[in-house]
């Protein structure tokens, strides 16, 4: 188990879904961001003591979901999940779609309509706690596969996570690094910084931990698809180092369809 602080909890579900309990330190209330199964979720709760509010869900994938209907029968947690995602959701008591609020306790989430991976997909932007819950968006060095949209709808939701401080912290929904990591080593390849962190991946990985949370800075200098607008990037899809953002993005994620 990994553990990013005393307010937040990460762990595996499934076999590389990112289970994550966040708890505000005031009032005692605590959420799980999104539910892959409910087993890994319930034993996090036991193993802290922490009493669980709320399910926050960032988009319908039955990975994500499918733990919903046992934890919320075992903890009366109120169900949060994007408006668009219709009755895919098990159990939703509240809809929540861009510019809506959500808050746990105290702490309070801005909701961002982050499409490209699936249409429904939301993100949870806790600004003053400096955290971000970004799903299957934005993962530690690499993002989501486009599924549902053209992909300049994905960098789209990308570019806003751009605009957040730097410091800010991103739990993404699954641990895919050392995947990411490859690829992005791939495109990057003389990047000083990508390979520090594929070294502390794998060193992680080793101590049966992950790169996860990620943060915003760190992002902006190693994952490729984040810096789609340097010139090395566009050279490694055999574009012109002018060539436009999207169009390298759009070049990177082909690309790492075939990976």
């Amino acid at each position: 188990m990994s553990a990013a602080g005393p307010w937040i909890r990460t762990f595996l579900c499934r076999s590389d879904n990112i289970g994550v309990l966040i708890r505000d330190p005031a009032t005692g209330d605590c959420a799980a961001i999104d539910v892959p199964e409910a087993a890994p979720v319930l034993a996090a709760l036991a193993e802290t003591g922490w009493r669980l509010t709320d399910i926050l869900v960032t988009h319908r994938h039955a990975d994500h979901v499918e733990g919903i209907p046992e934890v919320k029968a075992r903890t009366g947690a109120r169900v949060t999940a994007p408006a668009k995602a219709g009755d895919a959701v098990p159990d939703v008591d509240r809809t929540i779609a861009e510019g809506d609020r959500v808050r746990v306790g105290e702490l309070e989430a801005e909701v961002w309509e982050t499409p490209g991976h699936c249409a429904d997909h939301v993100s949870y932007i806790f600004r003053d706690a400096g955290v971000a819950f970004a799903g299957d968006t934005l993962f530690t060095l690499g993002c989501g596969r486009v599924m549902e949209a053209e992909p300049a709808t994905l960098w789209r939701s990308l570019e806003r996570f751009l605009a957040l401080p730097d410091a800010t912290e991103v739990y993404s929904g699954h641990d895919y690094v050392l995947s990411n990591a490859r690829f992005a080593l791939a495109a990057d390849p003389d990047n000083a910084a990508l390979k520090e962190r594929m070294a502390e991946a794998e060193r992680l990985k080793a101590q049966d931990r992950f790169l996860i949370p990620s943060t915003i800075g760190m992002e902006k200098a190693t994952n490729p698809f984040l810096r789609a607008a340097e010139p090395a990037l566009a050279r490694s899809v055999d574009l012109a180092p002018g060539a436009e953002t999207e169009a390298v993005f759009n070049a990177l994620r082909a690309w790492k369809n075939r990976f």
